[in-house]
């Protein structure tokens, strides 16, 4: 605008220059002209006005819109990613608490079953019998060896009663079974498996806290009974133990707990597979009796049919016959526990293979240390842990393949 009236300041002084110039009848025709000129370019001017501030404004408009769009895009983006971290993170929350609630629950239910009393009283009454044998023959034991006491009163036995290490290589299966025979099918039957796994959380939650509930009841148990016997032992004896008889007795109680937990996963794979508690109980019973008592009876049979022994026999003929059904028992794992627990309780045992009297000609006689016995029972343990995790791989999978209809 001020330039507008500049323009006509300075067409008003042209013209009245002019006129005075040409004179009275030629100022009279300027002016004529000047005020003509004037609203001509006044009406342009208003005419341009509108159309120029139009024009800016629609060029400004899409750019406008254009930095909005992206700043809301960006917003939103922004929103989603935190939204689905949110979510990733709330998603392994409840995952996690809810492994965590089954667990709970399941060590609940084993601790307030009576199912579980009566077998933790079991084992109790046999500890306290073994170590009452031990006790009693332990004075006749110390007039003939008295180096390692603390433990002899895990591997003597009574006149009429077993060690402790054979009750538990009996019973420990028995602790193992009772635990998992009817983890899974026993809430198909039920009708609360549906609505267990309906809930929040993972379906493999299920398994995993019912397998890590029991083998927590497990390790409590085992070491409840290696306390147990070692403070009523020192209590009877008074001869506290040395460093080394605790390290074994903490890898014969290591040993122990994998042995009862390949019981308990091979228990759950057979609640996942069979449809009712009893026929996954029967066939968990069935395989503890056959590998306690009747394995060795087949892997000497299988031995004697393949390499014989006769009057005639060679010693590489005996030797094979014995490779092959130590081979055989091997896959026992009663026997690998037998054989492993005999090592590491025993720091006179030097080897867990034949000895030939070549072989016994210049050897010195003494103990084992710890570390040379755990490295005689190394493959032992790697495979007991090898069958538990077998057997634990085979229910999880089973469960996870399986099909849960409602009732």
């Amino acid at each position: 605008m001020k330039s507008e009236t500049v323009r006509e300041q300075n067409v008003s002084e042209s013209s009245a220059r002019q006129a005075d110039d040409r004179g009275p009848a030629g100022g009279t025709a300027a002016l004529a002209d000047v005020s003509a000129q004037e609203v001509i370019a006044a009406a342009a001017a208003d005419i341009a006005a509108p159309a120029n501030k139009a024009a800016s404004a629609d060029k400004a408009a899409p750019a406008d819109e254009a930095a909005a769009d992206i700043g809301t895009s960006k917003h939103s983006r922004e929103k989603t990613e935190r939204n689905g971290k949110n979510g990733r993170y709330a998603g392994n929350n409840r995952a996690h608490s809810g492994l965590y609630a089954l667990y709970r629950k399941e060590m609940a239910d084993h601790l307030h079953s009576g199912r579980f009393l009566i077998v933790l009283a079991l084992i109790l009454l046999t500890s306290y019998a073994s170590l009452y044998g031990a006790v009693s023959n332990l004075s006749d034991a110390v007039a003939s060896d008295s180096d390692y006491i603390f433990l002899k009163l895990f591997t003597l036995s009574g006149s009429t009663i077993p060690s402790f290490t054979t009750f538990i290589a009996l019973l420990g299966p028995f602790v193992g079974l009772t635990l998992g025979f009817d983890a899974i099918n026993s809430e198909r039957s039920e009708g609360t498996l549906n609505r267990l796994i309906s809930q929040p959380i993972y379906r493999d939650a299920v398994i995993n806290g019912k397998f890590l509930a029991g083998a927590t009841i497990i390790l409590v148990m085992v070491l409840s009974m290696g306390l147990f016997i070692g403070a009523v032992g020192i209590l009877k004896t008074g001869i506290p133990p040395t460093a080394e008889e605790v390290g074994r007795a903490a890898v014969f109680l290591l040993f122990t707990a994998v042995y009862i937990c390949f019981w308990l996963a091979l228990s759950i794979l057979f609640s996942v597979l069979c449809r009712h508690a009893a026929t996954s109980a029967m066939l968990g019973i069935g395989l503890w009796i056959f590998f306690a008592l009747f394995m060795s009876l087949v892997a000497s049979i299988v031995a004697g049919a393949l390499y014989p022994i006769n009057d005639t026999a060679t010693v590489g003929r005996v030797l094979d016959n014995y490779e092959c059904q130590t081979m055989i028992n091997r896959l026992s794992p009663y026997y690998l526990y037998s054989e492993a627990v005999s090592t590491i309780m025993d720091p006179t045992v030097r080897t867990t293979n034949l000895v030939l009297p070549q072989q016994l000609s210049g050897a010195i006689t003494g103990y084992l240390s710890l570390g040379q016995s755990v490295l005689l029972v190394w493959p032992h343990l790697t495979g007991l842990a090898a069958l538990t995790a077998v057997m634990f791989a085979g229910s999880y999978i089973g469960f996870m393949r399986r099909e849960v209809r409602s009732r």
